[in-house]
């Protein structure tokens, strides 16, 4: 469309449909008034032609179309095809003057040709060829009055057929600017559209939430990225729903039976999160058809353990204050009485039993402690590189000979935002469970820190792993839950303790299941990360 003239020019492909249609109008009158010429009915149809110049007129019409139409196909600007609306317009009269006048019923060729020749210009020079036509009409009843003075009678059906160019120019320029208008108004609903869709895809695209239209068939339609990595797959479109996630077919089909209850969450495979699906029915996109949607549910259920636990925080905290006073008095009286001389040596064994579950409950009484008094994160800017190889350093210093701290970093720098003295508590946590699982097993403590990117986060991420016998299956998710623990000594906060640090500090500590030995990751920050 060309803004300029508010017309449906040839470059356009409605305006080059037009000039198609315009060039084939002119050829099939060229060749009908030369076929008609060439044999004997012109005697019958037009009496008061001038043969030798209407038959000469008519090939000449035709070859000159002809040239036309194989030159002229898309220009770009109104005036050449107002020179060639002109030439027509000049051609048609030489052959309404050559048959005699508006008598010969060849004036409704120049009102066609108008009519035709104002879609594709503009509307001053659209005017200009109907009042053209109209003059040329006038004239030539006027020249042809002279000679013949039976042509007077014909200035009416003249007057009538230049009135006629003028209201086909006028009607096809009302139906070009209703054409006009509603094609404008389409794209602009198209672009709309457009925006929309464009809309939809970001907003599908950016949802935490998974999104599938499963076919009757089973077959996934449509899977948004979120879906994906909920899934633990990499592409869904176009598979079956029972090859991909045999659980989530399982939930499907149990709605299916009974849309009104809510199907139980599932677990897409054993790293994954808890996932609550949902079904709607799509009946515009076809029968059987299913919207479901994928809502994690993990940082729910943790949300809500974590209320339960804060709750449960406080009122242990109240109890270990009150237990510390009285335990503190039972371990004193214990070291008073192992420090008698005449004290048997199984009482002095008895005594040291008492002391050493004191000072046990005592440790636990300082953890529940230390969780509920626990102060505000404080995150620093940290090259994790740097702080890293400076830890590992201390610490092997700290360790026996036969134990051994590996560090593997990349060449480059990675950093985070991070409370260093909570960053410390998590890692001295984890590398002393580490080596004490790895001399159990081999008799010397061996342990591995692999500073990394994640490659699809692109955050910094922490591997530390050992060599020791690992977690069974069946333990691994109630390895972060309070006052668990695998071993006769510990009192299983400090895992918790762990995993509630680094969520302090906007990072994640997961584990991860490994064959040989144990696995924890840590998923720090962005740097630029401030809340």
């Amino acid at each position: 469309m060309n803004r300029a003239t508010d017309t449906p020019l040839a470059d356009d492909p409605q305006g080059r449909r037009v000039l198609r249609l315009y060039h084939l109008y002119r050829l099939s009158i060229g060749l009908a008034l030369s076929v008609l010429l060439a044999g004997d009915l012109h005697d019958a149809l037009l009496p008061q032609l001038q043969p030798a110049l209407l038959q000469g007129g008519a090939w000449a019409y035709l070859a000159g179309n002809l040239v036309i139409a194989l030159l002229v196909q898309r220009p770009d600007r109104p005036w050449p095809l107002f020179a060639l609306a002109l030439a027509d317009l000049a051609c048609l009269s030489l052959l309404l003057y050559a048959a005699g006048g508006v008598a010969s019923g060849l004036g409704g060729l120049l009102a066609i040709s108008v009519a035709i020749a104002n879609v594709l210009l503009p509307e001053r020079l659209g005017l200009l060829l109907a009042a053209l036509a109209s003059l040329a009409l006038l004239y030539l009843t006027f020249h042809l009055s002279l000679g013949q003075p039976a042509s007077s009678a014909h200035y009416l059906q003249a007057g009538v057929l230049g009135a006629l160019c003028f209201a086909a120019a006028l009607l096809i320029r009302l139906l070009v600017r209703r054409q006009q208008s509603s094609e404008r108004l389409a794209h602009r609903h198209a672009a709309t559209a457009a925006d929309l869709q464009a809309l939809n895809a970001l907003i599908l695209e950016h949802m935490h939430s998974g999104i599938l239209v499963v076919g009757a068939q089973q077959q996934v339609l449509l899977a948004n990225p979120a879906s994906l990595a909920l899934l633990g797959q990499t592409e869904l479109l176009g598979r079956r729903l029972g090859d991909c996630c045999p659980a989530l077919l399982e939930r499907l089909q149990q709605w299916s039976r009974n849309p009104t209850l809510q199907p139980p969450p599932l677990q897409a495979h054993a790293a994954g999160p808890l996932l609550q699906p949902g079904f709607v029915a799509l009946r515009q996109q076809g029968e059987g058809s299913l919207l479901v949607l994928l809502d994690d549910v993990s940082q729910l259920a943790q949300q809500a353990q974590q209320l339960k636990l804060a709750a449960l925080g406080r009122l242990a905290a109240g109890i270990a204050h009150e237990i510390r006073n009285p335990l503190g008095a039972i371990s004193h009286a214990a070291q008073l009485l192992q420090e008698a001389e005449q004290l048997a040596p199984a009482d002095r064994r008895l005594t040291q039993i008492v002391l050493d579950h004191a000072r046990r409950m005592n440790l636990i009484v300082e953890n529940v402690l230390q969780l509920s008094r626990r102060r505000p994160a404080e995150p620093q800017l940290l090259d994790l590189r740097y702080w890293l190889h400076r830890f590992v350093a201390e610490t092997q210093e700290t360790l026996s000979p036969d134990a051994r701290l590996h560090l593997a970093t990349p060449a480059t720098s990675l950093q985070t935002r991070c409370d260093p003295q909570q960053l410390l508590q998590v890692l001295n946590n984890l590398v002393q469970n580490g080596l004490r699982h790895s001399t159990q097993r081999h008799g010397r403590g061996q342990l591995w820190l692999e500073l990394r990117r994640d490659a699809r986060s692109g955050l910094p991420a922490l591997e530390i792993r050992d060599d020791g016998d690992g977690i069974p299956e069946e333990l691994q998710e109630q390895l972060f839950e309070p006052f668990f623990t695998t071993g006769t000594q510990g009192t299983g906060l400090g895992l918790y303790l762990a995993r509630e640090l680094c969520e302090s500090n906007r990072a994640r500590l997961d584990h991860l299941p490994r064959e040989d030995g144990a696995c924890f990751r840590i998923t720090f920050a962005h740097p630029d990360s401030t809340s």
